[in-house]
């Protein structure tokens, strides 16, 4: 088959470099330097639609894969679907799931998917007073696209309100119940009128150990998630097939992978946010794990015809990634550092036993340099999850640059 990933992070090259090993033609558009020894780089930008048609029709391209939700949100599975090329990918109206977090909580409450209670303010005023006078703790966030970066867990008024103030600048501003639990990511292939489910995940957000710190893009993440019982996992496919089916009901049929971004509480699990593709850096955690050739199961749902039998499936043990950052990340990173470890294609240098480098922002210069806040995601797979991260570790070990914002604690069970 041939392939297009579109993007060009640490997400798209776990999906190019699993494409290739599957034994896919691959091309990313625009990719990065990383992923040119698993993917052929055109220089055409993800929410450049004439330009990836044109890719598309000159490759003879089988399935466009789409990765980032910018594009999406924008509509260009749409322009690439009417331009006759199957898309993995939601259209504009399906995004709308991920591209607006107060249409998707009112989504919720229309189909009696359990979320938070929920406010949506619409002017600057509007947010201000409510944070002056709501409930704390409690979830502010911008309603719009904010590369995971837009929410703030208020506990007291003055936190509150800057995070209104500051969201309020860029539109509505959501206020949501604040709840207690584990956060968990989970993942569903979807054709429009099905949802297979594909595993769970769990990716840390927050800079620095012991979750804190300011929210990032996500620090890391590993599957399988060992504290989500049976019960729940039943719980989370529910949600999921409730959700698809929502939104062929609403005539936006969900084609793509869809994430429910949830929280495990003790009345059960609650649907923080849902995203419109797959997670990142929770895509480079599942990929090394699924079973089978994902590039199938894709185009048979690109299709509209997804077999759920024939969807990704985790294989036995266990995935862990673990992201290198630029000093300064994320308020202001400094990027232009030397990246040891590395051959002349990317890769390790001398690779641990089960270990995995997906670029998402390097450079070739003298060598690798970093060009950009999250650099690289190192992924370890193993039998079991400490394994997992033991290798993990090591080979982040082996091409940490100076100045590197790395956490230490991912899966530490």
């Amino acid at each position: 088959m041939r392939v297009l990933v579109v993007g060009g992070g640490a997400r798209e090259h776990a999906l190019a470099w699993r494409l290739r090993r599957d034994g896919h033609a691959v091309w990313a558009a625009p990719g990065n330097a990383g992923m040119a020894a698993d993917a052929r780089l055109v220089p055409v930008e993800a929410a450049d639609a004439p330009g990836l048609l044109a890719v598309c029709g000159r490759e003879s391209i089988d399935l466009a894969v789409i990765g980032p939700e910018a594009p999406l949100v924008a509509g260009v599975a749409d322009r690439l679907r009417a331009g006759g090329t199957p898309v993995l990918a939601p259209g504009a109206a399906a995004a709308r799931i991920e591209g607006s977090k107060a249409w998707a909580m009112g989504f919720c409450r229309r189909h009696g998917i359990p979320a938070p209670a929920t406010s949506v303010c619409a002017t600057a005023a509007e947010a201000l007073a409510h944070a002056s006078s709501c409930a704390l703790p409690v979830a502010v966030k911008a309603d719009g696209l904010m590369a995971g970066k837009g929410v703030v867990v208020a506990a007291d008024r003055p936190a509150a309100v800057a995070a209104a103030e500051a969201f309020a600048a860029r539109g509505p501003v959501v206020f949501e119940e604040y709840l207690a639990g584990r956060e968990v990511s989970a993942f569903a292939l979807c054709d429009g009128r099905r949802a297979a489910f594909c595993g769970l995940a769990r990716d840390h957000k927050r800079l620095l150990d012991g979750d804190r710190g300011p929210m990032t893009g996500g620090m890391g993440a590993f599957s399988p998630v060992p504290d989500v019982d049976p019960g729940a996992e039943a719980a989370i496919r529910a949600i999921l097939d409730a959700a698809v089916a929502g939104m062929a009901a609403e005539g936006a049929p969900f084609v793509g992978f869809l994430f429910a971004g949830l929280m495990l509480t003790d009345r059960g699990p609650r649907v923080l946010e849902f995203n419109c593709r797959l997670g990142d850096p929770e895509a480079q955690a599942l990929l090394p794990l699924w079973a089978g050739d994902v590039a199938e199961p894709c185009l048979a749902a690109a299709r509209g015809a997804l077999d759920p039998a024939d969807a990704p499936r985790p294989m036995p043990g266990a995935a862990v990634g673990v992201v290198l950052a630029c000093p300064g990340y994320p308020e202001a990173p400094a990027p232009g550092q030397s990246v040891p470890g590395l051959d002349a294609d990317g890769r390790l240098a001398v690779p641990p036993d089960g270990a995995l480098i997906f670029h998402a922002a390097t450079v070739r210069r003298d060598g690798w340099r970093t060009a950009g806040g999250r650099v690289l995601t190192c992924v370890g797979r193993g039998p079991g999850l400490a394994e997992a991260r033991r290798r993990a570790y090591a080979a982040a070990e082996a091409v940490r640059f100076a100045g590197a914002r790395m956490r230490a604690d991912m899966a530490a069970y």
